[in-house]
């Protein structure tokens, strides 16, 4: 099927210029409430080695919760099916930082891609890393094939500043004894994770990873089993939009993740990967445009995994 994709990218940018001002930015991060909420940016990565895009998608911004799959494709790289013994693989339906549901389910979290799950994962690489943070960055960057991605040390910072509930769940996961590192370093590499900073262009081509059944598009590397990059795209495809998985699953019809710096990718396996990044988010931490220009992209294509 020959599709007109910078045509369709065009079109979509037009039908959503109505919905611009819906939707607030994550300003309970001092940084992000800083941004500039009218930014927009589309990037999409076919396997012909053609990319389309327009708006912002080559501003760098912080990918936030997005940075999970990265650290979760890490984890499971070097320890396999262990780290299911640690955090759960089901949908949360609660919020993403919700206490309620770690006490429930004693210190279990429900999947890898809620708050206290990516801490697992973070406790977990900190135990099985010598250099953890330089080996994040050194595995994105491999992936993605561009050394300039990094760390924003003051949205890291700024989220340390404020991240009471983050330090509640990793406590609580302590009690538990699902945290086996010290809680403060623990909380410092997830904040670093989370303060990864990507544009469009560079987050869609990382995530080609995983539409390439987890053999990397830039060297033809097999870094992840198909069998793992299977389970990691049914966690997106389940679990990558907080409490809001299933309506991203009914309208766009693919595995993805969102972040609260506004950003969400996705995938067609053996066929794309895109990112689009617009800082205004619903009331589930969604961004507002972004799930619009997803929905309208495979609406437009035809093209969905269903």
């Amino acid at each position: 099927m020959n599709i007109d994709y910078q045509e369709i990218l065009d079109e979509i940018y037009q039908e959503i210029k109505p919905f611009k001002g819906e939707g607030e930015v994550a300003d309970y991060i001092s940084e992000l409430a800083n941004i500039d909420p009218d930014k927009y940016g589309i990037s999409l990565h076919c396997f012909d080695d053609q990319e389309y895009a327009l708006g912002d998608s080559r501003e760098k911004f912080s990918i936030q919760s997005i940075s999970k799959v990265l650290t979760l494709s890490l984890a499971v790289s070097q320890m396999g099916d262990r780290i299911w013994d640690r955090v759960d693989v089901e949908p949360s339906g609660d919020p993403f930082n919700s206490l309620v549901q770690l006490e429930y389910e004693r210190g279990i979290p429900r999947n890898p891609l809620i708050n206290a799950g990516a801490i697992v994962v973070a406790d977990v690489l900190i135990s099985i890393l010598d250099n953890p943070k330089d080996d994040l960055l050194r595995f994105v960057r491999s992936i993605c094939g561009n050394d300039g991605i990094d760390f924003n040390p003051k949205v890291a910072d700024s989220e340390k500043a404020t991240g009471y509930r983050n330090a509640a769940l990793a406590h609580m996961l302590r009690s538990f004894d699902n945290i086996k590192n010290d809680v403060d370093t623990v909380l410092d590499f997830y904040f670093h994770q989370c303060s990864l900073e990507m544009t469009c262009q560079e987050l869609s081509r990382t995530f080609l990873l995983f539409a390439n059944h987890g053999a990397s598009y830039e060297s033809g590397e097999q870094l992840l089993s198909k069998r793992l990059t299977k389970r990691i795209n049914a966690i997106m495809q389940t679990c990558g939009f907080y409490d809001e998985a299933g309506e991203f699953s009914f309208r766009v019809g693919l595995p993805g993740k969102s972040g609260v710096g506004g950003g969400i990718v996705a995938i067609y396996p053996q066929q794309y990967s895109v990112a689009v990044w617009s800082p205004r988010l619903n009331p589930k931490g969604n961004s507002v445009l972004g799930m619009k220009s997803l929905e309208l992209l495979t609406t437009k294509t035809g093209l969905s995994i269903f």
